[in-house]
């Protein structure tokens, strides 16, 4: 018995050892699974609360920066395009706190796919009354 609970430990720290570099290196490559599931949720929830539906959104994905933004949302965050501002990118996040959908007061002008303009916090048609910085 004492042989079998012996056995069982050192397969587990093993495998265990095996498993750590995968799941970081997974991590690393495709972000956190659970602030993926998080923001996506919560994100198409709220524009679904807010009354837009799939024919007002040209274009809607979870995207994961490859630098530091604002320390109060989640790192990965969900950018929206508006049928009728396809030139606009916006952006949202979640909140770690409270897990509130918050849109960042930035936005993306863009000309082509993948190749930005500037960013702007001026007022457009789909600006939200509060919205919180980007780097802050």
């Amino acid at each position: 018995m004492k042989k079998k609970i012996i056995f069982l430990l050192i397969s587990l720290i093993v495998v265990t050892f095996i498993a750590v570099p995968f799941v970081l290196i997974y991590i690393l490559n495709h972000g956190n699974p659970y602030e993926k599931f998080i923001v996506t949720k919560n994100v198409s929830t709220h524009l679904e609360a807010m009354g837009y539906t799939d024919d007002d959104l040209l274009n809607q994905s979870y995207i994961e920066p490859k630098y530091f933004i604002n320390d109060s949302v989640y790192h990965g965050h969900y950018k929206v395009v508006f049928a009728d501002e396809p030139h606009l990118e916006y952006l949202y996040g979640v909140t770690k706190r409270d897990k509130e959908v918050v849109q960042f007061c930035e936005k993306e002008t863009f000309i082509e796919e993948s190749s930005y303009w500037e960013r702007t916090t001026e007022k457009t048609n789909h600006s939200e009354d509060e919205c919180t910085d980007y780097m802050n």
